[in-house]
């Protein structure tokens, strides 16, 4: 595929082809090889930018290890355990390998976790060991920041080298040595953490940080290593992440891929006037698909999305999240748990109440654009964790459920006319 992509790809689907017989994955090849044909399709333009901008053994792990392994392979294994253990396999693992940072951020989702807990690399491997078993080949870092754990982070993907890695980062600690450790492994992507321009990155993360996230995405874009960016849309930043500039501006940085999300007010002390209206929410969902259809760049909004994945994704049913100190949570926003992964497997985890709540009454509306229990089901959360008797994994405020979803009842019904709107305008 290296001299000629755009007529070796389709030639390479028409090989695997003979050999695969599911039908989900047939479609993907399938859909692979006419978007090659389509000169102006967006998808086609981001591949081609894959050959000239990463390492080719960056594409050679792509395929072998987020393709085959964490898109073919594991998800056959993990439907057939689900049926086995009547419980929720998620396709991903979100962990986090320290709640240390070297930022205050406003609003952030893990500001109320201690700053000493760590994950020891031993039990990281230990997780993602137990969750190969299980059909699961695609590892997530978030914190704290990720990269205080560069070494430990750097060897976990080269142990395992069949699966795939991506760590959520500030970007402050990326030099040019550590991309270059990233490239040479090939599956392991960054993802920086960006809230605009200079004036609104800065707002929340504080002054000179966006500077150091360009300087980031520079040593990533020179070392050819994979990486995209985070974003956290709320009331104050719509317009300027919510822009052609600001995606144009990414993409020549270098970004493949970004991922959107909206404000989440966690914690006693969260200023709930971050939280964005139904205006601001829906003018994103149209954005993200506008923007899908003409930009080299794949992008994701974490709440709007949710019909393509069929509603809430969490509780393990495509994912779940281990913080730092090992509590194993239905959802990085959802900060409640009954089960440490100190003391439980994987799998007893993954049985554990709460999360037998979320595979019950999964998806928590007809509405598959009211997907989340916290945002726009508030009641379903605070019933979800009483039935349970999860506590809360929040050491410094161990924030009440009720208080939680009470934060989120008036936005949940200002949002329920503009997600009906968007029902019968995508379904």
């Amino acid at each position: 595929m290296e001299n000629n992509p755009e007529e070796n790809i389709p030639k390479v689907v028409d090989a695997l082809l003979i050999f695969i017989n599911d039908k989900g994955n047939r479609r993907k090849l399938l859909a692979a090889k006419k978007v090659m044909k389509e000169k102006d399709n967006p998808y086609r333009n981001l591949i081609i930018r894959g050959f000239e901008e990463l390492q080719p053994i960056v594409r050679k792990r792509f395929v072998s290890n987020f393709v085959v392994r964490a898109s073919m392979i594991g998800p056959e294994r993990t439907e057939a355990l689900r049926k086995q253990y009547d419980c929720n396999i998620p396709w991903a693992i979100l962990m986090d390998p320290t709640s240390a940072c070297n930022l205050r951020c406003t609003g952030c989702w893990a500001g109320e976790y201690e700053k000493t807990d760590s994950l020891e690399y031993e039990l990281m491997d230990r997780i993602i060991r137990e969750g190969k078993e299980l059909g699961i080949y695609f590892y997530i870092y978030s914190g704290g920041e990720p990269t205080l754990r560069k070494a430990d982070l750097l060897k976990l993907a080269a142990v395992h080298d069949d699966c795939m890695f991506l760590a959520f980062t500030n970007g402050t600690l990326v030099d040019g040595e550590f991309s270059q450790a990233l490239a040479d492994l090939g599956n392991f992507a960054l993802v920086f953490s960006i809230e605009g321009f200079e004036e609104q990155t800065d707002f929340r993360r504080g002054s000179g940080t966006y500077g150091k996230v360009l300087e980031g995405m520079h040593h990533m874009h020179e070392a050819k290593a994979p990486f995209g960016f985070s974003t956290c849309y709320h009331s104050k930043n719509v317009d300027s992440v919510g822009s052609d500039e600001f995606l144009d501006f990414l993409i020549g940085q270098g970004c493949m891929f970004g991922w959107y999300f909206t404000y989440m007010p966690l914690g006693k002390d969260a200023d709930t006037t971050l939280m964005t209206n139904a205006d601001q929410r829906e003018f994103m969902a149209h954005w993200v698909r506008e923007m899908r259809a003409k930009k080299p760049i794949f992008l994701l909004d974490f709440w709007n999305d949710a019909p393509y994945a069929g509603g809430c994704i969490a509780g393990g049913r495509r994912y779940l999240h281990i913080n730092a100190a090992g509590d194993v949570e239905p959802c990085a926003f959802i900060h409640y748990a009954n089960n440490n992964i100190r003391n439980s497997t994987l799998l007893e985890a993954l049985q554990s109440p709460l999360f037998k709540e979320y595979r019950k009454r999964q998806p928590f509306n007809k509405n598959l654009f009211q997907p989340c229990p916290l945002l726009d089901n508030p009641e379903v959360l605070a019933q979800m964790v009483k039935n349970s008797g999860a506590n809360s994994t929040q050491p410094l405020d161990h924030e009440d459920v009720d208080e939680l979803c009470a934060k989120c009842s008036n936005a949940a019904k200002e949002w329920e006319s503009h997600a009906n709107l968007l029902h019968k305008q995508y379904s």
